[in-house]
């Protein structure tokens, strides 16, 4: 088996990651074919097909998935012994906001890659929805924070995340009349979304349940007290989409953008942090 070469790490890495060979040309800087041809090496070196090139995506096999985790694990370490020995590296503290249901989907990957090639900036996490993010941001008390915009001009526009009605298999809450349904606070977006959803189609409704928080929605979902409208990333597999069938209409989507504060500008950390959240987030939502 003859070593494994950093090149070759990279471009199939960022293929896995990207989910596309033309995706990861972009990140890696090459043409398409320069990264079909690395990891060509990398399987003839290891002397094992690594994916499976179907017509529409790309799929690990049992090799490609072995070495995945190992080929992460080295290019992480030569990020960081880079990093370490940069003169000018990047320190500091960079705060940082992110909503409940954003946060394992979008958020672990990009801390991910981060972390490794930044050491020396401690990040400072909170969890809020995005409702109290935004004025955080504005009073300067976060640098950074992905959000769901509340208008076209907030933020670095990301992707759109679309929004699922959701219920409890074990219950057929959807055929209530009125419909109970259980929604985030007052200002939130996903509760205007529902709101509006339900007043287009002139479907009676009632709130039977408030919270701030992912849990307290799921919970009232699980129990059969009410549906909710959730962010497809956060609606959990055990819990069912409702759509056309059970009498609901489709929701809008969410507008999924980074908010930078202004007294942040001219910051290092939180320009690097910036860049691998558009970066990482735009390429994985193409």
């Amino acid at each position: 088996m003859r070593d494994l070469q950093i090149d070759w790490l990279k471009c199939f890495v960022a293929t896995v990651d990207a989910g596309s060979l033309s995706a990861a040309a972009a990140e890696v800087h090459r043409s398409q074919p320069a990264v079909s041809m690395q990891i060509k090496k990398l399987e003839h070196a290891v002397g094992h097909a690594l994916l499976r090139r179907g017509p529409r995506l790309l799929e690990l096999t049992h090799e490609g998935r072995t070495l995945l985790g190992y080929a992460r694990r080295m290019l992480d370490l030569q990020a960081e012994a880079q990093a370490a020995l940069r003169a000018d590296a990047i320190s500091g503290v960079v705060r940082l906001g992110v909503p409940d249901d954003y946060a394992s989907k979008y958020l672990t990957p990009v801390l991910k890659r981060f972390a490794p090639r930044h050491g020396g900036v401690e990040i400072r996490l909170d969890c809020e929805q995005s409702t109290a993010l935004i004025p955080r941001v504005q009073r300067g008390e976060l640098d950074l924070a992905l959000v769901s915009r509340d208008h076209a001009r907030r933020g670095t526009l990301l992707f759109h995340e679309p929004m699922v009605w959701v219920g409890s298999p074990q219950f057929d809450v959807w055929a209530r009349d009125p419909l109970p349904i259980a929604v985030y606070e007052e200002a939130s977006l996903g509760r205007r979304s529902a709101i509006n959803a339900l007043a287009l189609q002139g479907r009676p409704y009632k709130v039977v349940y408030n919270s701030s928080n992912l849990a307290g929605q799921i919970a009232a979902v699980e129990s059969g007290l009410a549906i909710a409208a959730l962010t497809q990333c956060s609606a959990p597999p055990h819990l069912q989409v409702l759509g056309l069938e059970h009498g609901l209409g489709p929701l809008e989507p969410m507008q999924v953008a980074v908010y930078r504060s202004q007294a942040s500008r001219g910051n290092k950390a939180v320009d690097s942090l910036q860049q691998m959240l558009v970066q990482t987030l735009r390429q994985a939502n193409a």
